[in-house]
């Protein structure tokens, strides 16, 4: 059986005890505990005559759960245990780091190295932690705004997120992904060994043409408007658009087919070209030496060749086609020269006058001994001098103004002379030119 025993302690202190009897069928138990009672000098629990009064309090770490506390251990209260130093069950936020927890900084703030549930901050738990993550929306994924590594994710990180077609993970705006985009023509960024130029606009008269993204140049049919007054897309001289993109007008030094006879660039009206660039035809008589280029005003160059070459169909092409004019001229003089060793003019049919191949045949006009014959020879002297073709002119009389071109068969054939210069039969250094006028 049990023992029970009951003790009053001065100060007020009850002291109850008990213990088991050491029975067969006794659970032997053994507690104390203690309760505090008021009494006076007398021994009376009353407090009828207005004492002082004696309280004591409970003490964490006595074994007993006194008021105030959950639970007491005594020694086996600890930090990492069930019973904490403060005689309270163990809990995440008490500041204790239990055997379950990662850690336990006592509070429930989210954004520092300890989280809700008392585990340690960490990259994917769902909260950002203040300085140490930019970002954190509690998942691996690398293909949205934030990314494993809890950063934000962004263009040239390598991985393709919303809105980004490409991530080649670079900043270089000249391969195939520019600001995570495909490129194309039209984004703006010039793609190396692709494209020679990207505005970003689908303008074909700025200084880049859409659609190519090729750099704009004259000729290329498009306006430059910075820079150009037309373009036609070809490299004629003559027509409304010169080379150069410019508009043709009198005055700019090109003759513009249907439109000017002339245009020598200059203002000087009195000269072969006028300022409304009609020509002004040079006509001179006899045969004239050393004469520059640019004297011929009013002619148009219609033939030219090498003495030393053979050129075929002499009436149905050269004379048929090419040089139509009711005046022509007959010149030479070495090749890449401007200036004319000799030269001389006259009325088509003068020029042309058939004297067939007799030796001595010439018509006189103009100041000039012509002949002419498709099978024998073409050319001329000074009027009054004789002609000796054999087939061209040998005459020695007055050298100077002797020129003749070999034919046979309907051609032009090599040589023969350009004044005093003879035996350019196969020369490559001397031309023969025709020029035409009406």
């Amino acid at each position: 059986m049990s023992k029970v025993s009951l003790t009053i302690v001065s100060s007020g202190v009850l002291l109850i005890s008990a213990c088991s009897s050491g029975g067969e069928n006794d659970e032997g138990f053994g507690f104390t505990t203690t309760a505090t009672t008021t009494s006076n000098s007398d021994g009376d629990t009353t407090d009828d005559d207005g004492g002082e009064d004696d309280e004591a309090g409970g003490e964490c770490g006595n074994g007993v759960v006194e008021e105030g506390e959950q639970c007491d251990l005594g020694a086996d209260n600890s930090e990492s245990g069930q019973c904490t130093p403060d005689c309270q069950l163990a809990a995440c936020g008490d500041g204790y780091v239990a055997e379950y927890e990662e850690c336990d900084d006592g509070n429930a703030i989210n954004t520092d190295a300890c989280v809700e549930g008392c585990k340690l901050a960490t990259c994917g738990d769902g909260y950002v932690q203040g300085g140490v993550e930019e970002c954190d929306d509690g998942n691996d994924s690398d293909a949205d705004d934030c990314n494993s590594m809890c950063l934000p994710g962004t263009c040239g990180d390598g991985v393709i997120q919303d809105g980004e077609q490409c991530d080649d993970g670079n900043a270089d705006t000249t391969d195939e992904c520019p600001a995570c985009q495909l490129a194309y023509c039209g984004d703006g960024y010039t793609q190396a060994e692709v494209e020679e130029c990207d505005d970003g606009n689908d303008l074909d008269t700025d200084g880049c043409i859409p659609v190519f993204c090729e750099a704009a140049y004259c000729g290329d049919g498009y306006i430059n408007e910075a820079e150009e007054d037309c373009d036609d897309g070809n490299d004629v001289d003559s027509d409304a658009c010169t080379t150069s993109c410019t508009a043709a007008v009198c005055g700019d030094g090109v003759k513009q087919e249907g439109v000017e006879e002339c245009d020598d660039g200059n203002d000087v009206d009195d000269d072969f070209c006028t300022n409304a660039c009609v020509a002004l035809l040079w006509w001179v008589e006899g045969p004239q030496t050393n004469i520059p280029e640019d004297t011929l005003g009013g002619w148009e160059l219609c033939w030219s060749g090498l003495y030393g070459a053979t050129v075929n169909d002499l009436t149905n092409t050269i004379l048929g086609q090419q040089c139509t004019g009711s005046r022509l001229l007959e010149a030479c003089r070495p090749v890449g020269s401007d200036t004319f060793t000799l030269l001389a003019m006259g009325e088509r049919e003068d020029v042309l006058y058939d004297v067939g191949s007799e030796n001595t045949g010439k018509h006189e006009a103009n100041g000039v001994a012509w002949y002419y014959s498709n099978s024998y020879s073409m050319g001329f002297a000074a009027a009054g001098d004789a002609v000796s073709r054999s087939s061209c002119d040998v005459g020695s009389a007055n050298p100077q103004y002797r020129l003749c071109w070999h034919t046979n068969s309907d051609n032009i054939s090599g040589g023969y002379r350009c004044g005093s210069t003879t035996s350019l039969n196969s020369s490559t250094t001397w031309e023969r030119l025709i020029y035409q006028a009406d």
